[in-house]
């Protein structure tokens, strides 16, 4: 690999390394998981990122964006698929529009006595702590305290759960909900709306 950029302020710059790994996830300045990164060994420094890593034949691979600060052979660089993605999105819309289900949600433990009862294939859930006022949630009639276990037939341990899911769908489309309420469990349909950023 091959990563291009202007560290330093110094014009055209390459350095060459490996692919380490695929499909790695870190999280952005602002929280946000960013999923499917490539990990390599490329030579990374203040300037490059922005830039191209592309493979021995010139191709595009994914355009470099992080480091880990004093460690050596960590450079990460987002899939050259998203950045198509983004870049369709900006052209086409002027922003980066994602899905939103239009809560707020925290990681809770579920006790093993209510996962027994209710059967659930896990110990932990998504709390809703608040609904957004006219956001797709409320219209499917969540409440804050409801817990979603299941979203679009996958196991939720946690928000990014609800991230991945949102994540790998492009457009609004129905996505069904099981959620527990007052120790029950709950069906409902939710249809993740487009926002900003």
């Amino acid at each position: 690999m091959i990563a291009v950029g202007n560290p330093f302020g110094f014009q055209s710059t390459v350095s060459t390394g490996v692919v380490s790994a695929l499909g790695r996830a870190m999280r952005g300045d602002q929280g946000r998981l960013i999923e499917n990164i490539v990990q390599h060994t490329a030579p990374l420094n203040p300037g490059n990122s922005g830039g191209p890593l592309v493979d021995s034949r010139g191709q595009v691979v994914g355009v470099n964006t992080a480091i880990i600060a004093l460690a050596q052979g960590l450079g990460f660089a987002v899939p050259s698929a998203t950045a198509n993605w983004v870049v369709g999105e900006l052209l086409s819309h002027g922003k980066v529009r994602r899905l939103w289900l239009g809560i707020s949600g925290t990681a809770v433990p579920l006790s093993r006595a209510m996962a027994r009862e209710l059967d659930l294939l896990t110990d932990t859930a998504v709390e809703v702590v608040s609904v957004a006022a006219g956001g797709p949630a409320e219209k499917a009639g969540l409440r804050a305290g409801d817990l979603i276990v299941l979203a679009g037939g996958r196991i939720v341990a946690g928000v990014d759960d609800l991230h991945r899911l949102l994540s790998g769908i492009r457009s609004p489309q129905a996505v069904a909900l099981t959620v527990v309420r007052d120790g029950r469990l709950i069906e409902t349909t939710v249809e993740p709306s487009l926002s900003d950023g």
